[in-house]
């Protein structure tokens, strides 16, 4: 069905630059990149897809079974998101709030050409209508001249709710809490922009630049574009194993080292960032539960601190082995929407942030990434990420954070702005 063919380069970072400027002739673009974190955090250092030959683009309305079956007659490489409003398929729920994107639920496409680096070596992987232009398209990528990002016009992005107004709904998600009806529940906050013209691939490489994460993803689907510098896996499986990493527990960096450690120290002794992650973590063990085989499921790491560019994070790990006859797509059904941005129990917290928040979150708190042809996959948590419709001009980002009986209604706003930082900057060119 491919033809592939293997090449050796010298400077991974410099291709990756010249591949992903090259890629922008392309109508279909799926761009992932693990900006040279260690092996373990990815299958590949980066990973682009391109040129779309079959495609499947549908709303929540039976999405995950139409998922499946695209996945398995394909049985080839698919790239493309899950937007949070599948959780209309998954349970009895809806999303009324408004949106401005208009992006479809799902969105997958099989790409005619697929490029993957990984430790030096660099394999493009062709449909055979198009492998007669492998070696060419490696010459014209080795070969290609980057040109540097010119400052773009400032964008101005609104919030959609004050800031009264979210520290009123964050007493009212409290009361929910203190009632008794969810012990943790992520609420989210969107920033926008109207009748705004940006170039989202110089975002993409500006944001990614201040933020190098190890889920950065870059997505072009005819005019709906993402541009995310996530720092979180959602779920991988490969083979029998499947690997949750729930991010929940934030804290700033400090340009001054001797601060950043101790803030760092800070965040890993804190008691109410630490519940805030044990509890999606026990959330996340018993979403797998659901379809690994008895006893498989175990916490590799819990709480454990790791430092980006701009925030440090508490990450857990989960681990399950898959039950056998468990297709693929069923692991993302029984698990999706993902716990670190829901709460728990999760349907409750669902209604309850749909009836506290403004928006439609669409594919903010999605997911990102790609199924092989075996049927393993990876997928990203869709934070830290800018949504942009090119054909009505709307620009969106969200941010949030879990809240818990502990929460600090002022604190949770700054930890907001905290997480809003980068993409203002890439946005504002301050």
């Amino acid at each position: 069905m491919r033809t592939s063919r293997v090449f050796s380069v010298k400077e991974t970072k410099k291709f990756k630059e010249q591949l992903l400027s090259w890629s922008r002739q392309f109508q279909e673009i799926a761009w992932l990149d693990s900006n040279e974190y260690d092996s373990k955090t990815g299958e590949y250092e980066a990973i682009l897809a391109v040129e779309a030959f079959t495609a499947i683009k549908t709303d929540y309305v039976q999405a995950f079974d139409k998922l499946k079956e695209y996945q398995e007659t394909t049985a080839d490489w698919i790239f493309g998101y899950l937007s949070y409003d599948l959780k209309n398929d998954v349970e009895n729920l809806s999303s009324k709030n408004f949106d401005g994107l208009h992006f479809p639920d799902l969105y997958f496409f099989q790409p005619q050409k697929l490029i993957l680096i990984k430790e030096g070596c660099v394999e493009l992987s062709y449909l055979r209508m198009v492998d007669d232009e492998i070696e060419n398209d490696f010459k014209e990528i080795r070969d290609y001249r980057v040109e540097l990002a010119s400052d773009h016009t400032p964008v101005k992005v609104e919030a959609r709710i004050s800031r009264e107004e979210y520290l009123e709904k964050i007493r009212l998600m409290l009361n929910h809490i203190h009632r008794g009806d969810i012990y943790e529940a992520n609420f989210c906050q969107d920033y926008y922009s109207e009748n705004v013209n940006i170039d989202s691939f110089n975002i993409y490489r500006s944001l990614n630049e201040i933020s190098t994460p190890p889920f950065a993803a870059y997505l072009k689907l005819e005019d709906f574009n993402l541009i995310s510098a996530s720092p979180e896996r959602y779920l991988r499986k490969k083979g029998s194993e499947l690997l949750s990493q729930p991010i929940k527990g934030t804290a700033r960096r400090s340009e001054d080292p001797i601060e950043d450690k101790k803030i760092a120290a800070e965040l890993a002794e804190d008691p109410k960032e630490q519940s805030e992650n044990v509890m999606i973590v026990d959330l996340v063990r018993n979403d797998l539960s659901r379809i690994a085989k008895k006893g498989s499921v175990k916490v590799d790491e819990l709480c454990k601190v790791y430092t980006f560019k701009q925030v440090h994070q508490l990450i857990s790990s989960v681990t399950a082995e898959i039950a056998d006859d468990i297709p693929s797509v069923e692991a993302l059904r029984t698990s999706f929407p993902m716990g670190s941005m829901t709460g728990a129990p999760k349907i409750s917290a669902m209604k309850i942030i749909e009836e506290l928040e403004e928006s439609k979150r669409g594919l903010y708190s999605g997911a990102v990434g790609y199924f092989t042809p075996t049927g393993d996959f990876d997928f990203n948590v869709v934070i830290r990420s800018i949504l942009y419709n090119s054909e009505n001009k709307y620009l969106s980002f969200s941010v949030g954070g879990a809240i818990t009986a502990k929460s600090d209604p002022e604190k949770e706003y700054e930890e907001c702005l905290l997480k809003a930082k980068a993409m203002r900057e890439v946005l504002t060119n301050i």
